[in-house]
């Protein structure tokens, strides 16, 4: 079942003649010696009796959650027993969305995750006022082992000082964050491009109170002043300028007039041609809406903002808010919003202030240390030459993991204490070493960079870039290419302060318009909280918008859902076809079901597997042909038998 967070866990339901007479630690053991890791429950629920249907069947809805039934395993929860186990406990549910924590749980086994871990050392940041790495995190795992940390942290008193952030004067010139000035560049150098566009549609079907969605999104844009910045040269630097509250007419098309098959291709070309739209960074509103109108109970919202005012996470605060926005004024009460006590302008200030001096110096010094001897590019074999400079021109190829190898691949990673997209990220480089013939391979990827609660209920674009240098030379094991690339990711996680723009400011390293810098090849595993779409008297349902465009040689785009591990492989089309991409993702399946049976494997052992890959699938092909060839020849001899 799905968790506050929305990811799934292994849950075990029982009911047994004596409820005290069963041990959840014994039936963990018992199961241990017969199943896999990853097909062991993360919980045991005792019920006094299964919840029935009117059939006579386990009614699966009515079974409770772990944390509402008291559980008579005492081993399973051990309270806190100091008042800073006691922060941290509360810390770790509010998180996770669970009602209590045991000291002794293990973070990653109740669902946690690098990004959740992230929101964990900034409220403890918070409330002692001390800053804990995030590996230590990983290292310990348990409510225990970090209230020891943060113990130690209060006792030391040697932690770093960075000043909360604070409101700003308006009255002064607004400069921009690091992220926004190279948008901003590119904007400079390329003209207005929908390259940056973050496009969204959602279909509603239902009663729709229009009014009220309008009048939601017109106090969100007055709530955020990010939504009403634009950016403006002044003596040759890029400042922000911040619009006064006022309505922005969201737009209305009716084309519940046109028949129903002409309604869908109408939409579609209008939902294309928005998206496509570029946004004048200067007088525009970076947020658009467009309320397409399919029938009384029918419509389709298209939603565009401009990636400098947001992000992944933006999404995820303005779809939470509408729908608090939306109910209330739905029922003609006020917002129940509380009032946000910082704004994007006053980060950009902080995060410029905060990189001044001793802090900056010792960021920049990691990544320049991480990074020496970094291959200046992924010589990836390319169907067609590298054109002179990149036209953005891209596809994408989807494809799907069953939950069965999804659940394999957290247990071998938790094995080694790491997390499912260090694993992903693993067998990734794997693939990528093994074909371009390279020993250091450099990946780039995102980072929530809300490492602060203050920034968590803010729109805005947040989001930094890390780079993944790790090297496979010695033909490692799996395992041990998995510890490479977890130590990788715990020192990125650790100096992500530093912004990536920053850092390539600083390295300066020699620009080629042909191909991105630093990286060419980038991962993501989407895990940033995304609330369900739910509106009152109303279905929702989000519409995929394919897009037809690369910033990169290759990205590969995963994420959780309840049929499995989704994977997008966005690809340059400049560079690459179809083909060569369907046989780089069979490749990459391949890679991730040999280790997730096999973890000690040797990377020349992968090698050898993709071989016999390939040449099960030129059998496949062969016979496909044959049968082919043979069912035309058939057809040929009906004819002239005919």
């Amino acid at each position: 079942r799905a968790d506050a967070q929305g990811d799934n866990r292994l849950l075990a339901y029982l009911v047994a003649d004596d409820r005290h007479a069963i041990n959840a630690t014994e039936l963990r053991l018992f199961l241990q010696q017969t199943l896999p890791e990853y097909m062991l429950p993360s919980a045991f629920v005792m019920l006094d009796q299964m919840p029935l249907t009117p059939n006579g069947k386990v009614d699966r809805r009515a079974l409770p959650a772990p944390d509402e039934v008291a559980q008579p395993d005492a081993q399973q929860y051990v309270g806190p027993r100091t008042l800073i186990e006691e922060m941290v406990a509360g810390i770790w549910a509010e998180v996770l969305g669970l009602k209590r924590v045991s000291v002794e749980a293990n973070f990653f086994e109740l669902g946690g995750h690098s990004l959740l871990a992230m929101q964990v050392v900034s409220r403890v940041r918070e409330a002692c006022g001390v800053e804990v790495a995030v590996r230590k995190l990983f290292e310990r795992g348990t409510v225990a082992g970090l209230a020891v940390e943060v113990e130690q942290e209060l006792r030391g008193g040697a932690n770093e000082a960075v000043e909360a952030i604070e409101r700003v004067r308006r009255d002064e010139e607004m400069p921009l964050s690091f992220a926004q000035q190279r948008l901003w560049l590119a904007g400079q150098m390329e003209g207005f491009s929908p390259l940056y566009n973050v496009p969204a549609r959602i279909r509603l079907s239902g009663e729709l109170n229009t009014e009220a969605l309008e009048q939601s999104l017109n106090e969100i844009v007055k709530r955020h002043e990010v939504l009403r910045t634009n950016f403006v040269t002044v003596d040759g630097r890029p400042v922000q300028v911040i619009k006064g509250a006022m309505p922005s007419a969201m737009s209305k098309v009716d084309l519940s007039h046109l028949a129903q098959g002409e309604r869908e291709v109408e939409m579609l070309r209008t939902a294309r041609l928005e998206a496509s739209r570029a946004f004048d960074l200067t007088k525009d509103s970076l947020l658009r809406v467009t309320l397409l109108r399919l029938s009384e109970e029918e419509h389709v919202v298209l939603l565009t903002m401009h990636h400098i005012v947001s992000d992944g996470w933006s999404l995820g605060v303005l779809v939470r808010e509408v729908a608090a926005l939306y109910e209330a004024f739905s029922g003609e009460r006020p917002s129940p919003l509380a009032e946000l006590k910082i704004q994007y302008a006053d980060f950009a200030v902080w995060q410029r202030e905060s990189l001044e001096g001793e802090r900056g110096a010792r960021l920049l010094s990691y990544w320049k240390r991480q990074l020496a001897g970094a291959p200046e590019a992924l010589l990836l074999p390319t169907d067609r030459p590298r054109p002179a400079a990149q036209s953005f021109r891209g596809a994408v190829s989807s494809f799907l993991l069953s939950t069965e190898l999804n659940e394999s691949l957290k247990a071998v990673g938790a094995q080694e204490g790491a997390t499912l997209f260090m694993t992903l990220l693993a067998a990734f480089k794997a693939l990528l070493s093994l074909s371009t013939g390279q020993d250091s391979i450099v990946v780039g990827t995102d980072i929530a960079g809300r490492n602060r609660g203050e920034l968590e209920k803010l729109i805005g674009f947040f989001v930094n870039q890390l780079v993944l240098l790790t090297n496979l030379d010695g033909n490692p094991s799996f395992r041990e290419l998995l510890r490479r690339v977890r130590d990788v990711c715990l020192g990125a996680y650790t100096h992500q302060d530093l912004p990536f723009d920053k850092l390539v400011e600083e390295l300066n390293p020699k620009r080629d318009m042909s191909r991105a810098v630093l990286f060419q090849v980038k991962m993501i595993l989407q895990n940033a909280p995304m609330p369900p779409l739910e509106l009152p008297r109303l279905s929702l349902t989000p519409l995929e918008i394919e897009p037809e465009t690369a910033k990169y040689d290759l990205l590969l785009d995963m994420g959780e859902t309840e049929l499995g591990l989704k994977g997008a492989m966005h690809y340059s089309t400049d560079l690459f076809d179809a083909q060569t991409i369907e046989r780089l993702l069979r490749h990459y399946e391949s890679i991730l079901r040999y280790v997730a049976e096999r973890p000690d494997a040797r990377l020349s052992d992968v090698a050898k597997q993709l071989a016999a890959t390939d040449q099960q699938q030129r059998a496949i092909k062969e016979k496909e042909y044959e049968e082919t060839r043979r069912s035309k020849l058939k057809n040929v001899k009906r004819k002239v038998i005919a």
